[in-house]
């Protein structure tokens, strides 16, 4: 049994905090939100009264954040009082620059560190099935596959420090566009009067087969446990979506990347979001386009 500080208990964070728990650890939690520190005693955690108090003593440190802001305000900018030699897993999703930043930061402190961002969404979160990008030194990572385990199924070493939010960003530019471009091939097959579901079946099958058309379809009826067939609730919010666009924008420019699909998907979550559906599945996209209702 580990003792873990986890910091951040929002809608990925608490479920990751509870699968540690049923694994048998020791899970010193800590949040801003009063409502999300009384979900987490109610669900055997331990609320600790500071982010400070959560840290304290812990062998191994999770943070669960909104944005490297954040990260860099917690872990960097704090005076924490971090146990001699304790691991510090970021899974925050964050720019590279702030990533970089907290992996040199903590490291001055003598702690050893890992960027770990996840995909899989809050389904994949309370099943203990996420995919973990992984950046950091390979002892580190070893330190913290046992516990990554525990909250996913797929752990996989990028590279060194920055590489998991380097393939964060890159995985969710690439679902972004994929999820826009089926919206817009579903929109043109019902325009063209074809049936929705001869044509899935058949793009199913055909070249235009990719994962945002058979396991996360925008079209309700298609995909049983696709977030369309509940209004669009739960999965992954369209403005978490529109965020990691605009990383993978601010990666490409940083890079001399061209990211022209990448780009012109932002643009599009972008007027999604303002239209008042950013807290919508990102797969909701489709009502842009007038497919879907």
């Amino acid at each position: 049994m580990a003792v873990i500080g986890f910091i951040g208990l929002g809608n990925m964070g608490f479920p990751m905090a509870c699968r540690l728990k049923e694994a048998g650890h020791d899970v010193r939690c800590f949040d801003v939100s009063a409502g999300s520190m009384a979900r987490a005693h109610g669900a055997g955690l331990k609320p600790q009264g500071s982010a400070a108090d959560a840290v304290a003593s812990a062998e191994v440190v999770f943070t669960m954040l909104p944005s490297g802001r954040h990260v860099l305000e917690v872990l960097a900018a704090g005076d924490l009082p971090f146990a001699a030699g304790a691991l510090v897993v970021d899974c925050s999703t964050i720019d590279v620059a702030s990533c970089a930043a907290f992996h040199q930061a903590l490291q001055a402190k003598g702690l050893a560190t890992l960027d770990a961002p996840v995909s899989g969404g809050v389904g994949g979160a309370a099943a203990g099935t996420l995919t973990f990008m992984v950046g950091g030194a390979v002892a580190a990572f070893e330190r913290a596959q046992d516990l990554l385990r525990a909250m996913g199924k797929n752990i996989i070493h990028a590279g060194d420090a920055g590489a998991g939010q380097a393939a964060k960003i890159c995985n969710n530019m690439l679902a972004g566009i994929s999820m826009l471009a089926v919206s817009e091939a579903l929109h043109l097959a019902k325009r063209l009067g074809l049936d929705t579901r001869k044509f899935f079946e058949i793009a199913s099958t055909s070249s235009g087969q990719c994962w945002a058309l058979t396991s996360y379809a925008p079209e309700p009826g298609l995909v049983p446990s696709a977030p369309s067939n509940r209004g669009y609730e739960g999965g992954f919010a369209s403005e978490l979506m529109l965020k990691d666009l605009r990383l993978a924008e601010q990666a490409a420019l940083a890079s001399q990347s061209p990211a022209l699909l990448g780009a012109a998907a932002a643009n599009v979550y972008a007027m999604h979001c303002a239209a008042g559906r950013g807290r919508l599945d990102f797969s909701s996209i489709i009502q842009m386009l007038g497919a879907s209702h």
